[in-house]
């Protein structure tokens, strides 16, 4: 077999073969295929799409490409689940969210990933604590799991690497929007993670990666389809995405609003109704509870105890990180040097904002990657950012920009002003969330 021929066969929208899904899988894995034939490969299925077995076949390729992980072993008192979202700006919604199942009942071993273009990654958000090691050998990890209840981790060299390979190379040739492609990826992890059950946060809006409601919903019918047709139990949400979720961006900044979000200070709405939205999901996916209702009372009181903190603590200080974050959060994570604010050119009320160039904005700062040996500087970014809907006047904030540089701030100024659209009447706002639960 040759991947020249494989390519050849997707590039002409013939159907591949399990055995020709399985050889490619293999080279990419084993380094016998080369950066440009993935990146062939990744734009002709961009283009010539994947059958729905030719879908389920890479993801299991995918996830067989490494360990697969199994919890019977372990006897664990709870069942073992996870939630991801396709991606968006201000989306830091596993951070809290997976010590809040944790301290439910649940087993949570989170895979991650890391910024993919526009998006920020949970993984670079977690970076911007010192110590924390996103990459621990499968023994750390299963060990974290059992005993805080919640590991939050990246592909390590052996849980999915096809996955890590191609996730990277995508990033950089404008393939990530491949709904064939973000299915394969995102459960070959989740299925190399041993799952009984699995819920996703499919983005909908401006800075999703599907460019309207009729692609998202497609998305979420694919990863529902493909979960369950390689035996994982998968539901989905649909939530919006035409503004960031939290009011700020960017790693460190992301990660000061979830330690916010946990201990109390600050639980802004949209991001709390989504994250009891989710975690409500799996719990009721796991038998952890009656019903939504009954979830999300659960849900509020390990919030309101503590208890979801000090889980979160805990698999921080596990797996490196200082063991008094959240006593002392200012002292650990970085913050940059030069705040600006984003002026409102005119009176009005914010009608649109661009997420994708808010996005854009974040990584030209430094807070992305644009090419993937990119260092990220987790101190930057964006916070304090208005909401849709709210009046506005001339020269008042819109956002305020954290840079490193002055020609990075006044960039970023100039861009993130050009994000909004600022009019005279009052816009109709989307929903937070599109339909009910898909399953």
């Amino acid at each position: 077999m040759l991947a020249a021929e494989i390519i050849r066969k997707k590039r002409d929208g013939v159907t591949l073969s399990q055995s020709e899904i399985a050889f490619f899988v293999r080279g990419i894995s084993d380094g016998n295929v080369a950066e440009s034939q993935i990146a062939a490969l990744a734009m002709a299925v961009y283009f010539k799409d994947l059958s729905q077995n030719e879908r389920v076949d890479l993801t299991r390729a995918m996830r067989d490409s490494g360990d697969v992980l199994e919890w019977r072993s372990a006897n664990l008192p709870g069942p073992v689940l996870d939630k991801h979202s396709t991606g968006g700006i201000g989306d830091l919604v596993s951070l809290p969210l997976g010590p809040m199942v944790a301290a439910c009942g649940g087993f949570v071993p989170m895979i991650s990933g890391r910024g993919l273009g526009h998006t920020g990654g949970t993984l670079d958000k977690l970076d911007a604590i010192p110590g924390y090691c996103s990459t621990p050998d499968s023994a750390l990890f299963r060990q974290v799991v059992r005993e805080v209840g919640v590991a939050i981790i990246g592909q390590t060299g052996r849980l999915a690497p096809a996955d890590q390979r191609l996730y990277a190379i995508r990033d950089v040739t404008a393939t990530v929007e491949s709904v064939a492609m973000i299915t394969a990826s995102i459960l070959s992890k989740k299925l190399a993670a041993g799952l009984d059950g699995l819920v996703l946060d499919v983005k909908v809006g401006s800075g999703a990666f599907m460019p309207t409601l009729a692609k998202s919903r497609q998305l979420a019918e694919s990863l529902i389809s493909v979960g369950e047709g390689a035996g994982l139990r998968t539901r989905a949400l649909l939530t919006d995405m035409n503004q960031p979720l939290a009011p700020c961006a960017g790693n460190a900044i992301e990660m000061r609003a979830a330690i916010d979000y946990l201990t109390g200070p600050a639980r802004p709405l949209r991001l709390h109704r989504v994250i009891l939205a989710l975690a409500a999901e799996l719990l009721c996916l796991g038998g952890l509870a009656a019903d939504a209702a009954d979830a999300e009372r659960r849900l509020q009181g390990a919030l309101d105890s503590g208890r979801a903190a000090e889980i979160f603590a805990r698999m921080v200080a596990a797996l490196g990180g200082p063991t008094d974050l959240i006593e002392r959060t200012d002292a650990y994570l970085k913050a940059a040097p030069l705040l600006r604010p984003v002026p409102a050119p005119c009176d009005g009320v914010v009608a649109a904002i661009d997420c994708r160039a808010v996005g854009l904005a974040v990584v030209a700062l430094g807070g992305g990657r644009q090419r993937p040996q990119d260092r990220i500087d987790a101190a930057v970014g964006c916070s304090e950012f208005v909401a849709l809907g709210e009046r506005v006047v001339a020269g008042q904030p819109l956002v305020m920009v954290q840079a490193r540089h002055a020609a990075a701030a006044d960039r970023a100024v100039a861009e993130l002003q050009s994000a909004f659209t600022i009019a005279a009447e009052a816009p109709t706002l989307p929903p937070l969330f599109h339909g009910a639960p898909m399953s």
